[in-house]
């Protein structure tokens, strides 16, 4: 297995900042906590074993067997009330958690890969890989876009999209993402508009398909921002809708009550075309461990959250989106 020449996320920014003004296409990852990035020209990826896809056509596939062995609830309740003490302390509004779940299939992690209907896919060698429905930014010109994604609901013949957008616990977390996603698209843009406020999309998992909730925020980039793509990621990481509000203070909490290390789950990657910047979070994760492989996956918590509800939806995001 190749070595991947990882940097610290503030090394590799400086360069995609001068690949960025002289319209030089690469792509590049960044893990949770920016300890570890890498960027460069997509062909010197492919030779690391690093494989990209944004708004790719996935392979046809059919029923595979799959099965999910979470936590149990009385674990993750310890968790969640570890968070819950926080947010009654007033440390923070919301609480992004998650968890591992140890999975079972006859799929590798190249085969999910390859069958994965999502608009962000990466498959970094036989280590893990990642298929994201959620965009972080998007840069044309000196548009930003952001489109947090925040209020999961699965689709059935008993409830419908509004029921989503009316529950009082998902509209509270969504209002405090875009709040926060808002506030920090504020360091390297202005003006600041909210275009799109609780779209509802679908999803497709292996079992059914799951309502999900986004807004949309654009913004004008400062003339010192322009096309350096590193900078504004340094201002903007990590991503707002997996820590939650205020970062500081919710990322003590989350190391805290999570007790592993996310490592590249909850990161980004994206590509810079020579035009454009295109970015997604790296949600929806498989990653080999000695122990198997590793699904992992949560959502956010705040004072109205009711614990077996969160504990039901970090395990209905355990699946494979084909």
């Amino acid at each position: 297995m190749i070595s991947i020449p990882f940097s610290p996320f503030n090394q590799v920014a400086k360069q995609m900042d001068l690949w960025g003004e002289k319209g030089i296409p690469f792509v590049f990852l960044v893990d949770y906590t920016g300890e570890n990035a890498w960027a460069g020209p997509e062909e010197e990826a492919l030779s690391l074993g690093i494989t990209f896809a944004i708004d790719a056509p996935a392979l046809p596939s059919k029923p595979v067997p799959f099965r999910k062995n979470p936590l149990t609830f009385a674990a993750y309740s310890e968790k969640y009330n570890q968070v819950q003490t926080g947010l009654q302390r007033g440390d923070s509004f919301l609480v992004n958690l998650t968890a591992e779940t140890p999975i079972d299939t006859d799929l590798s992690l190249k085969e999910i890969y390859e069958r994965a209907d999502a608009p962000y896919k990466i498959l970094v060698q036989d280590l893990f890989t990642s298929f994201s429905p959620e965009t972080f930014v998007r840069i044309q010109g000196t548009e930003i876009t952001s489109y947090p994604m925040k209020g999961t609901l699965a689709v059935s013949d008993t409830n419908k999209e509004d029921d989503l957008r009316n529950d009082p616990k998902e509209k509270a977390e969504h209002a405090t993402i875009v709040d926060l996603i808002r506030n920090d698209l504020s360091q390297v843009a202005f003006p600041i508009l909210v275009e799109k406020y609780q779209y509802i999309e679908r999803v497709k998992t292996h079992t059914g398909e799951l309502w999900q909730m986004s807004s949309k925020i654009t913004g004008t980039l400062m003339p010192e921002f322009e096309r350096k793509f590193g900078s504004i990621l340094v201002k903007l990481l990590p991503a707002g809708s997996i820590t939650g509000a205020p970062k500081k203070a919710t990322m003590e909490l989350i190391k805290k009550a999570e007790q592993y290390e996310r490592g590249f789950y909850t990161g980004i990657m994206g590509k810079f075309d020579g035009t454009n910047f295109n970015s997604g979070v790296l949600i929806r994760f498989i990653e080999k461990s000695t122990k198997g492989l590793m699904y992992k996956s949560g959502g956010g918590i705040t004072v109205f959250s009711e614990v077996q509800k969160e504990y039901n939806e970090l395990i209905q995001k355990v699946y494979l989106p084909f």
